[in-house]
Order: structure tokens, then sequence, then C-alpha cells
């Protein structure tokens, strides 16, 4: 069967792209001015402090919540039989956990993003896919999108259902739509009479969507007068049980085995105009600004899973003997040790700080918020990593297995199935670099874009090289000029070396996107490699400030704990060797060779390499096999099966 899939082209895709992305930076944002050079710690420190009265109502409420999930919820009891039970749910809906952060005049708790994020910290600490519910739900289902865009009529509507805790969920994943919404499918078209939108398609990945009562649908719009987008995408609230709305298949996975997941269909799915979110071509925007704060729980999760981890690693290597003392003692794990202590410190510091960011609302924290999902994600993976190495076999072993033969069932299997999926929900880390160093060059592109552009006029370009030419005849030298030294920042102690490095590193960082650009041209946006090694190092920049304003904070709330200091000037010292080598490695890499060879893995030319194994050739003829008896009633007749017409026309099972 010939595939009939009409992909959009690289143009096509990157132009959706641009049309959705907020080009306009209204408000100030620390790591947009770091890529350009100038290191805005005012803009950081001092640490940002909560509201007194939320901060004590979140106080309590964090404590009902710990004490729940202590009791009710069973993490191993979930991933085993594959579902939350709903008496859980419930018991989470009676404690307002689904309608954290929704305002308290709509029927919410009106809390904080720093508490949400504690509580998504406790409630995923004793199960991924419990934790999962409420992040699915509150971070992008409906009520984020709602509050952010939504008119008062829809507030008062739909906010309330929601704090109740009727389940929500995003839909924009497609079968052939994951990070490229050019390709999205689904449409939405006015009925004749234009009193509602007729939805049709079909969406993939949907979590929450299987259970949910309400969910935010992206569905494809025609080209109106007025809508600015060639290609619309619009969001909608779809009522889960309307007519038409369908759950073909739920969905299972490595890890997160408790998550309710599945492809949600749609046929001639009517729905209400007020349903319609923001405006006709406003809801891929609309998307990437839900998850500006919606990407935040995920770090929340990481940091969480950091603090378990390290527990677990910490007990077993100091009680754990082996060659006449403590594994934890020989060197090979004790670095281990000391690598994991630190990088869940700084992961701590990320998700504080970026939360209170978002409280503030004073800064524009796309790029943090990007950062600290790829950076949350990517740690924690080292870390379960490492912790599973700590355990041995019993990291190995699942939780229940250790358990039947009288052991302590600590589920560090368990742990690694579910956080592996952090490297992808929510953006990938490829993207999630992608996303970033598009931000980070974006002043540059502003100013010199058309000059390297090859579609770009001739007009166009000359203007841009005379504009460019001034621009960077007195911004150029002012990146080599700078106070990064001592005694700056001699207020941080002994983390004031770390800050007055991370000073220094933006302006070098700034000229080395411009030497990149310079080199590479238009080119530069093919040389992903080369982006990704810029983002890390925005990255492990800022996790260094997070660590240390945090270890300040620490510190000057008692004073007689110097511990956050030492934990701080670890990571610190790590994060400044992994930095150098990026910055080595920017020109100097074999990034074109090993593209090269990826180019000729693809076009078969190393296909020897997979001799000697039953490989995928197997599966397609097992699937064909399994076709041909239950799919094919004309083979299973000829197969001597003897059924009547009907029966050969049911499917098996």
């Amino acid at each position: 069967m010939s595939d009939t899939t009409t992909h959009a082209s690289e143009q096509e895709s990157r132009a959706v792209a641009e049309g959705a992305r907020e080009a306009k930076w209204e408000k100030e944002s620390f790591m947009r001015s770091f890529f350009e050079g100038n290191f805005r710690l005012d803009l950081l420190h001092p640490h940002p402090e909560p509201d007194p009265d939320e901060a004590e109502r979140g106080r309590q409420f964090l404590e009902r919540l710990e004490a729940f999930a202590r009791k009710h919820i069973d993490g191993d009891a979930i991933d085993r039989e594959g579902h939350v039970p709903e008496e859980v749910l419930d018991g989470l809906r009676e404690l307002g956990a689904f309608g954290i952060k929704i305002p308290r005049e709509y029927g919410g708790l009106g809390l904080s993003q720093v508490t949400y994020n504690r509580a998504l910290a406790i409630v995923s600490s004793r199960c991924g896919s419990t934790g999962a519910f409420l992040s699915a739900h509150q971070s992008i289902g409906v009520p984020q999108p709602l509050t952010l865009f939504g008119t008062e009529e829809q507030k008062k509507k739909f906010l309330p259902r929601l704090a109740k805790g009727a389940l929500s969920a995003f839909a924009l994943t497609e079968p052939e739509v994951g990070s490229d919404p050019a390709n999205l499918a689904t449409t939405a078209e006015l009925s004749d009479d234009g009193s509602h939108w007729i939805l049709n398609g079909e969406k993939l990945w949907c979590t929450n969507g299987p259970r949910a009562e309400l969910m935010v649908v992206m569905a494809r719009t025609p080209p109106r007068e007025g809508v600015k987008s060639k290609r619309p995408i619009t969001a909608f609230i779809v009522e889960a049980d309307a007519d038409g709305v369908d759950v073909p298949h739920e969905c299972h996975f490595m890890g997160l085995r408790g998550l309710s997941n599945g492809i949600i269909r749609f046929r001639d799915v009517k729905v209400p105009l007020d349903n319609l979110i923001w405006g006709e071509g406003q809801g891929l925007k609309l998307a990437l600004i839900t998850l500006n704060t919606g990407r935040l729980s995920l770090p929340a999760f990481c940091g969480a899973a950091g603090k378990g981890l390290t527990e677990i690693s910490r007990k077993w290597a100091a009680e754990r003997v082996q060659w006449g003392q403590a594994i934890g003692k020989h060197d090979a794990i004790a670095q281990k040790l000391g690598r994991m202590a630190a990088d869940t410190f700084a992961m701590d510091a990320g998700v504080e700080l970026t939360s209170a960011m978002a409280d503030g609302k004073e800064l524009d924290i796309r790029l943090e918020a990007a950062i600290a999902k790829m950076w949350h994600t990517e740690t924690a993976w080292r870390i379960v990593d490492d912790t599973l190495q700590i355990r041995g076999g019993r990291g190995y072993e699942t939780a229940d297995s250790l358990r039947d033969r009288g052991e302590l069932p600590i589920p560090v299997e368990r742990s690694m199935r579910d956080l592996r999926i952090n490297l992808i929900f929510e953006g990938s880390s490829e993207i999630m670099r992608l996303f970033i160093a598009r931000e980070a060059v974006d002043t540059h592109l502003k100013v010199a874009g058309d000059m390297v552009d090859p579609r770009a006029p001739m007009g166009k370009r000359v203007a841009a090289a005379a504009r460019a030419g001034i621009h960077y005849t007195w911004w150029y030298p002012s990146r080599w000029l700078g106070w990064g030294a001592w005694p700056r920042y001699s207020e941080f102690g002994p983390l004031a070396t770390h800050l007055r490095y991370v000073n220094r590193a933006s302006r070098r960082l700034a000229r080395n996107i411009f030497h990149c650009m310079a080199l590479h041209g238009a080119g530069l946006e093919k040389r992903q490699a080369v982006l990704g090694r810029v983002v890390d190092i925005g990255a492990e920049a800022f996790m260094m400030t997070a660590a240390c304003v945090r270890a300040r904070k620490l510190v000057e709330e008692n004073p007689a704990d110097r511990s956050p200091e030492e934990l701080a000037d670890l990571f610190c010292r790590q994060a400044r060797r992994r930095i150098e080598a990026s910055f080595r490695a920017l020109f100097l890499n074999d990034d074109v060779p090993t593209y090269g060879l990826a180019r000729k893995t693809l076009e078969g030319r190393y296909a020897w390499l997979e001799e000697g194994v039953v490989g995928m050739d197997a599966l397609v003829a097992q699937e064909d096999d399994s076709l041909e008896w239950e799919g094919h009633p004309g083979e299973k007749a000829a197969a001597g099966a003897g059924a009547e017409p009907e029966e050969e026309a049911a499917p098996a099972g």
C-alpha cells in the first residue's frame, strides 16, 4: 500500500513555526540578555520571595497532600496494574489538587507556581503516573490556556468544573505531527448556517484523553480575511462526551504505566462557537505561550526524582560493604555520589527560581523554562542511571521481586522507566535546543538576517549589510569589555568566583555566536550540533547562577549551615568544565564527517553491519502473517476455516 501522506515543505514548516513565535520581547529576559553578552544578575538576585499569605496557605495544603500521598498512593501497585484508581483521583479532587493554580474566584485554590511545583514533587515521588494526571490537567490542559486567553464567560463556565476535578487534556500531536505542526491534519470548519464548528481528525498520545471530560484541541481552520496565517491553527474546548468523540485505542508505554493516554478520534463533532479560545489562527501561539510555564512541571518531577534517588544511593552506599569498607568510600562510587548531590541541589535551585520568576510575572521566562526543561530532564536521567549502577543488581530488579524475597522494595527500575519519557515530553531535548538557539540569535537575525539569507532580494541584503556594519562597530568591541574580576559579587563569598566566571562567559559566548554566524552564514541553522553547544553553554551558566543565588538565600536564612555553598561550589566547578568543553568544540569538532557518515547510513551503505541477527524483516513477516489471518477474510477462508461470510468479516479476538 503506497503512502499518500503529503508533508509540508521545509519552508512551509519554518513559516508556520515563525508565525507562532512570540516575536516581541515586552519584558526583560535574563537569558536573552545573557546570550547578547550582558550578565544581568540583578534580574535574579535577590531570590524572589513568595507572598506570605499564599505561602502559609500553600504550606497547609502541601501538608494535607503529603499525608494523603503517603497513605493512599501506591506507585508500585499502579505500575503493576497499569491504572490510577478512581479513588486516588477522588481523594486529590477533595483536596483541591486539580485546581491548585485556578483563581479562588473560580473555585480553585489560587496558589502559586512555587506551591504547584512542590505539590507535583510530593505526588510524583510516590507515583509518576499520578503526578502526570495533575500536570497534564493543569500545566497544558484546559485550565492554563483558559486562564491566560479565555473570555470571562468561558472562565465562569469551565474553570469551576475543572477546579472540582473534571479532568482535562491537551490534543495537538498526530501521527504525522510531533514537533512540526505544519503537517496538522485535524480540521474545523464552520457549519453551513454558521452556528457551530465541525471538527474532524485524529490525535495521538493524548495524555489524560481517555479519562478526560474536557480537552483543548488544535485544528486547522480555513484561511479567512483578517487571519494572518496562511495555514491557521485554532484552539477549541471540546467536551469528551460530545457525539463523534471516540477513543479507539489506549496507549501503553515503557514507563508511567498508569498513564491514561490514547488516540482521540473526532468525526463530525459539533463544537459551539463560544468554545474557540483566543481567536482563529492563534492556536499554535497559544500552545507555545502556555508551555512557557507549563514546561516547569517537568523540572519539578525531575528535581523530586533527584532527591529520592540521592537518598536511595546515599543510604545504600553507606550500608553496603565490599572489599572491607562501605562502597560509598570507594572513589568510583564516591564520584557518582558527589556529582549526584551537587546536581540535585542545582535542580532544586532551578525549580524554585524559575517557579518564583513565573509567579513574579515581571520577566519573560520562555528561555529559562525551556532551559530548565531540557537540563533537568537530561540530568535526572544521568542520576537515575548512576543510582541503578550504585544499587547494582538490586537496581535492575523490580520492586515487586525485591519484596517477594524479603528485601525493601526500592523502585529504582520503575524510576528509570518513568523518567525516560521526560526527555521527549513537551518538546524533546533536540527541539528544545533548536528553540533556545533560535531565540539566542534573534538579535543578530534582526540586525543582519537579510544579509545572510540567500532568498532575500539584493536591496534588503545591501540594507542589512549597512545596518550590520553600524551595529557591530560598537557591539563587537563592547563584548570584550566588562568587569568580571575580583571583588565583584563578593557578597556571595566562596561562590563569587563562579559568578565572575559566568559574567565573563556571557561576553565570550556572545562573541562566539557572532563568530559562528560569520563563519557559517545562512548555513548556521543547519549546524544543529554547533547551535546545541551554544545552548549548552547558556544552560550550564543559567544553572550555575541559579545554584549560587539559591545557596546565598539559604545561607542568609541559616548562617550556621554552609552546606548549600558546598553543594553549589562543586556543581559550579563541574559545570565550568562542561562549559569549557563546549567552547572548545564550537570550532574544533567532527560534525561534518559525522553528518556525512550519517547520510551514508541512511542510504544503506553500511547495511552489511546489520547482518547476522534476526532483523526487522521478521517483524514485518510476523505482522503480515497476523494480518493475513485476522484481517483478510479471503485468506482466512482459503485456509479452510469454513466460516460463514459474517464470521469471516468479523475481527479476531
